[in-house]
């Protein structure tokens, strides 16, 4: 009976172990639903971005480089070809790299990465475009006006030039488009930073305040 008796003994307190153990043990079971974990998971179309001043210019760019790519890119016979292939870097480069900046803010995905200065990157992004569809815009009709002249009576000339003009008009147009939405990001730019400027010295100054009471405070003994 007093073998018994402390076997059992025994195996409550083993049980016991057992359960503080496993109370304190960092490895619980969790409740979390497993789609809360995934990364993608809160991806969704933003309509209100869509439907904004920056949304509306950024699908219109898109447009208008896709428009100003396609023109360039039929023509097939080029005497000086240097200006069409800088017109066709520049467009092709603006409707990626805008169509991907687009996709990223109209999904929300710079959310995912908040420690990028997305303002900072689409006004970087709307200067370079800017000031590179201009220039090659003005190449293109500078080599526009004398291929034109040069091949005045060829029906091939006459072709290339319809589709270098048409390119040209497209990319004068997608410059004041990419210029307007410079504008804007200047704008919003300074204003985010202004107030990223308040908020910090705002902090700066609560730091200090509470630095102040601590070194206020009598140490105890």
């Amino acid at each position: 009976m007093r073998n018994t008796e402390e076997t059992d003994g025994f195996d409550g307190e083993a049980s016991n172990t057992s359960m503080i153990s496993g109370a304190s043990s960092p490895y619980q079971p969790t409740t979390e639903p497993v789609h809360a974990r995934n990364v993608l998971g809160g991806i969704r179309c933003d309509i209100e971005y869509l439907r904004s001043h920056f949304g509306i210019l950024k699908i219109i760019e898109v447009a208008l480089a896709l428009i100003s790519f396609i023109c360039i890119e039929t023509i097939m016979m080029c005497s000086p070809c240097g200006g069409i292939y800088f017109f066709e870097f520049v467009s092709c480069s603006a409707f990626v790299v805008t169509g991907v900046l687009l996709l990223i803010f109209s999904l929300n995905l710079h959310t995912k990465v908040p420690h990028i200065n997305w303002n900072l990157t689409d006004l970087v992004n709307t200067v370079v475009s800017t000031f590179f569809f201009l220039l090659a815009s003005v190449v293109l009709a500078a080599v526009n006006q004398s291929g034109a002249g040069a091949d005045v009576q060829s029906v091939e000339g006459s072709r290339k030039s319809g589709a270098e003009i048409a390119a040209v008009v497209f990319g004068f147009l997608v410059t004041g488009v990419y210029a307007f939405n410079c504008y804007l990001a200047v704008r919003r730019w300074r204003r985010g930073d202004g107030q990223a400027g308040q908020l910090t010295s705002e902090y700066m100054r609560a730091r200090t305040a509470s630095r102040g009471e601590v070194e206020a405070r009598p140490e105890l003994q």
